[in-house]
């Protein structure tokens, strides 16, 4: 079990939790009532500045229902959350695009996205000395249809 470090802006609003004894991923809420125009990406506040633990990466996922439920996504699709970002000012924001027709509201205490604690390994990166041989490409985007 990781034991991972939150520290909530307002403590009336609830830690995470898992919704399940089979969930991998904990629920995330909205700190405060925000509207999203058609068309328009708005940042919803979480609540929550996270300690993410060395060797590891928080991700911040959209919930499966949320775009039927609310026609919104997230439209990077995930949110990447570095070991370094911890401080006082580095609230989780959930970035979310309403491909829908009319404003949507995201209320307080409303859950928004999910988030997942990933082991990460950085890489040492190297350079070859050489491209690969001609014919050893698969054919380039879209190669397998």
């Amino acid at each position: 079990m990781i034991r991972l470090g939150i520290s909530r802006i307002d403590k009336t609003l609830p830690l995470p939790r898992y919704a399940t004894p089979g969930s991998v991923a904990f629920d995330i809420y909205s700190r405060q009532d925000v509207r999203v125009a058609a068309g328009a990406i708005e940042l919803i506040p979480t609540n929550l500045i996270v300690r993410v633990p060395a060797g590891h990466v928080l991700l911040l996922c959209s919930r499966s229902s949320t775009p039927l439920k609310k026609s919104l996504m997230t439209p990077h699709g995930l949110g990447i959350i570095d070991q370094d970002f911890r401080g006082p000012q580095d609230e989780l924001l959930v970035q979310v695009f309403n491909f829908g027709s009319k404003t949507v509201t995201v209320a307080r205490n409303e859950r928004i996205a999910q988030a997942l604690i990933v082991p990460m390994a950085k890489c040492e990166f190297f350079e070859l000395p050489d491209p690969p041989p001609a014919g050893a490409s698969r054919g380039g985007y879209g190669s397998t249809g």
